[in-house]
């Protein structure tokens, strides 16, 4: 014990701030799932609502009361199947949706008693059944002859293969990465998605057939969208963002100084936690998603102050007020109004951070001259993505942008005939994995109407 305090004292960067049984008891599942009797009795408060408010709060559009009634009535397997036609990464969904804004938040009973239904939980209890069991409820019809490209193997190109494989049209996905799964398997906090469930859940969707995974096949150095247009009766572009926006501050960057995005990716693919090298005084800048899972984590591995600063006041922040919470239970910090000035550094490694206070002006940001400086051995940024050098090369001339992204129509249709898009490369992406999920699903129906013509 002494050891491990030494180290969690330590300034500096260091693997092995906390002990291992320390480290398996922070990195447990988030939300533990619910057993049967746990599920009836939760499935027992839905109204099932006709117009359920919480149906169209979702963007995949699962038809909730429906589950949650086939819930009630033992029918598990039935709940399974209403909720995977409509998604069929329900599973992951239901993990790491943010319920507390979308279908939760419209509950009637939310607004009735500040309590909604466990809309997530219930999910998450059907469709982890099923998968248990390995229940098939989707076959593959008669191969078309078609074949589609997929560029990307996340969230948004899955739900696109699955589906286009399930008309029968042959898929080739073109991953960049060495493993499947986008941002399920490499963006998100390991507590959300325990015992390598992305990847349980890439196979259970694989198990249609007619998909074929091809990886280290980044767009741009490894394949080009032109021969993919050549090669095939139709291209979807999923490949979601793989640039970080810098801090925009002048200088070197000093040691220390890291992508959020990393962070998390190191963390879900450690096979131990212990040997990730964490600071002990951290500075997060932004104010989403990204920012509370790398801020929470960085205190799970033993990190003794956490802060997040955030530009804007915390209603703007795109981290839900439940992760905004989660992140304050957990010992994180959230300061709002400040920007990034200037990054102190010692001996070449980072040791503060100073950040100006920030106001508004008539619509406008603006800093207030005013300057905090904060004691930092790491910071983090978490200020959004982009596409990334190869994935703009590879796309300019040929795709008409919007905002740095990929324009498409409420079908996910291009400029170009022949090639849709999904998920958070588009204009209409918002880093969720359920808005991809629905716009692969959308895109590859799309996609079937143009090739049965």
């Amino acid at each position: 014990m002494a050891l491990a305090l030494d180290k969690r004292l330590r300034d500096g960067i260091a693997a092995g701030r906390l002990e291992s049984k320390r480290l398996k008891d922070n990195f447990s599942d988030v939300h533990p799932p619910l057993d049967g009797h746990e599920a009836l009795v939760a499935s027992d408060r839905c109204y099932f609502c006709y117009d359920a408010p919480c149906v169209t709060a979702c963007p995949t559009g699962i038809d909730i009361p429906q589950f949650i009634r086939e819930i009630s009535t033992g029918n598990t397997a039935g709940a399974a199947e209403t909720i995977l036609e409509q998604n069929i990464l329900g599973g992951m969904c239901a993990r790491v949706c943010p319920t507390e804004t979308l279908c939760e938040q419209a509950c009637v009973r939310e607004h009735a008693e500040g309590k909604p239904v466990q809309i997530g939980l219930l999910q998450r209890f059907a469709t982890d059944e099923a998968m248990a069991q390995n229940k098939q409820f989707f076959e593959r019809k008669s191969a078309t002859g078609k074949t589609v490209a997929v560029v990307g193997a996340g969230p948004a190109g899955l739900a696109c293969a699955h589906r286009l494989a399930m008309h029968g049209h042959d898929v080739t996905v073109y991953e960049a990465r060495k493993k499947p799964g986008g941002l399920n398997e490499y963006g998100i906090a390991a507590y959300k998605t325990v015992d390598d469930f992305a990847q349980e859940e890439v196979d259970y969707v694989m198990a249609i057939g007619g998909i074929d995974i091809q990886y280290n096949k980044p767009l741009g150095s490894k394949i080009d969208l032109e021969k993919l247009r050549q090669k095939h009766d139709a291209v979807f572009l999923g490949m979601g963002l793989a640039g970080v926006n810098a801090l925009g501050l002048k200088g070197k960057e000093p040691a220390g100084v890291m992508d959020a995005v990393d962070f998390i990716s190191q963390l879900r693919q450690a096979k131990n936690k212990g040997k990730i090298a964490v600071g002990r005084r951290i500075v997060v800048i932004g104010g989403g998603m990204t920012a509370v899972d790398c801020a929470v984590q960085a205190k799970l591995l033993g990190a003794e102050e956490v802060t997040i600063c955030y530009r804007r006041g915390q209603e703007n922040m795109n981290a839900s007020r439940y992760e905004q919470e989660l992140a304050a239970t957990h010992g994180v910090v959230i300061r709002n109004w400040l920007q990034p000035q200037k990054l102190k550094s010692k001996s070449g490694a980072v040791a503060g951070i100073t950040l100006e206070y920030t106001q508004m002006n008539k619509k406008k940001l603006e800093g207030t001259g005013v300057t905090i400086t904060l004691e930092a051995d790491q910071v983090f940024r978490a200020i959004g993505q982009t596409f990334g050098e190869d994935n703009s090369d590879a796309l300019s001339g040929n795709l008409k942008l919007d905002k740095g992204r990929i324009a498409t129509n409420e079908e996910g249709a291009t400029s170009l005939s022949d090639v849709w898009a999904g998920g958070d490369c588009t204009n209409s992406g918002d880093d969720l994995t359920v808005t991809a999920v629905a716009q692969g699903r959308n895109a590859a129906e799309s996609i079937n109407r143009a090739l049965s013509v």
